[in-house]
C-alpha cells in the first residue's frame, strides 16, 4: 500500500478509463493525485470520492492542447501539494478512421494537438518541478499502434509513434536529472474509447468477440492492467528503467 508514499502524481485524462484506474491505484499506493481532464464534473466527482475515502486528491480542468493552461495547472498542483514527482501523460483521442488521402488537415491537427502537443506541453512544464523534487517519473501512454501499423485511424497511429520516440528522446535528455521517461503500449483495453470504436463499427457482440480474438490471451484488457504498469514505472521498483517500452497487450504484438 506504500509503493508511492510521499509522491505527487499528475494524471491527464484522469476522469475516465485508463487515467481513472491509474489515479485510483496510485492513490491507494500512497500518492497524492492531481486528476486533470476536460471532463470537469467527472474529474471533480472522482477526486471528491477519493478524498472521501481518505486519499489525497484534487481535480483541475485541463485541455492539454493549450500550453498556458498546462503551465498554470502544473504550477497550481505543485503549490497545492508541495512538489511533483510523477507525470502520467494519458489524455488522448482516437480521431477519424479514414484512409490517409481522405483525412482533412483539421482532422489530422485535432489528434496531434492532444496526443502529441499535449505530451510535449505537459512534459515541458512538469520538468522544472521534477527537477526541484530531485527526479521523478514521466509515463507516456502510447499504444500497440506506436509499435506496429494498422489499416485504420492514420492520425492516431502517427501520434502514438511520435509519443514512443518522444519518450526515448526525453529519457536521454533528462537522465542526468534523475528523471525517468518511459512509454506504455496497451493493446485494446475496455475503456470508453474502445466502446466508441465498437459503436462506430456497429456495436454488435461480434465486434467485441473480434477484438478479443486479436489478442493471443483470448480477450481484451482491463484498465487496471495498465494502471498497475503505471504504478510500477512510477515507483522506486523501476529506478533503473528509462527509455523503455512497457507493452501490455495480451500478446498482440508478439506475432
Amino acid at each position: 500500500m506504500n509503493r508511492l508514499k510521499g509522491k505527487v502524481a499528475v494524471i491527464t485524462g484522469g476522469a475516465l478509463g485508463l487515467g481513472r484506474a491509474t489515479a485510483l491505484r496510485m492513490a491507494e499506493e500512497g500518492a497524492a493525485v492531481a486528476i486533470t481532464d476536460v471532463l470537469t464534473k467527472e474529474a471533480g466527482d472522482f477526486a471528491d470520492d477519493l478524498a472521501a475515502r481518505g486519499f489525497q486528491a484534487c481535480s483541475w480542468p485541463l485541455d492539454v492542447s493549450k500550453e498556458a493552461d498546462v503551465q498554470r495547472v502544473m504550477d497550481q498542483v505543485a503549490q497545492r501539494f508541495g512538489r511533483i514527482d510523477i507525470l502520467v501523460n494519458n489524455a488522448g483521442v482516437a480521431g477519424v478512421s479514414k484512409p490517409t488521402h481522405e483525412v482533412t488537415e483539421a482532422e489530422w491537427d485535432f489528434v496531434q494537438a492532444i496526443n502529441v502537443k499535449g505530451v510535449f506541453f505537459c512534459t515541458k512544464h512538469a520538468i522544472p518541478h521534477l527537477r526541484r523534487a530531485g527526479g521523478g517519473s514521466i509515463i507516456n501512454l502510447s499504444s500497440i499502434y506506436g509499435l506496429v501499423g494498422g489499416p485504420d485511424v492514420p492520425p492516431y497511429h502517427a501520434s502514438k509513434g511520435a509519443v514512443r520516440l518522444m519518450s526515448k528522446t526525453d529519457a536521454l535528455i533528462y537522465a542526468p536529472d534523475r528523471i525517468r521517461v518511459n512509454s506504455i503500449h496497451p493493446g485494446f483495453i475496455w475503456t470508453p474509447m474502445v466502446e466508441g470504436y465498437l459503436k462506430d463499427a456497429g456495436d454488435d457482440p461480434a465486434g467485441r468477440a473480434g477484438l478479443d480474438s486479436l489478442h493471443p490471451l483470448g480477450h481484451i484488457g482491463e484498465p487496471d492492467d495498465i494502471a498497475w504498469g503505471c504504478v510500477y514505472l512510477a515507483s522506486d521498483e523501476a529506478k533503473f528503467v528509462t527509455g523503455s517500452e512497457l507493452v501490455i497487450d495480451g500478446g498482440y504484438t508478439a506475432r
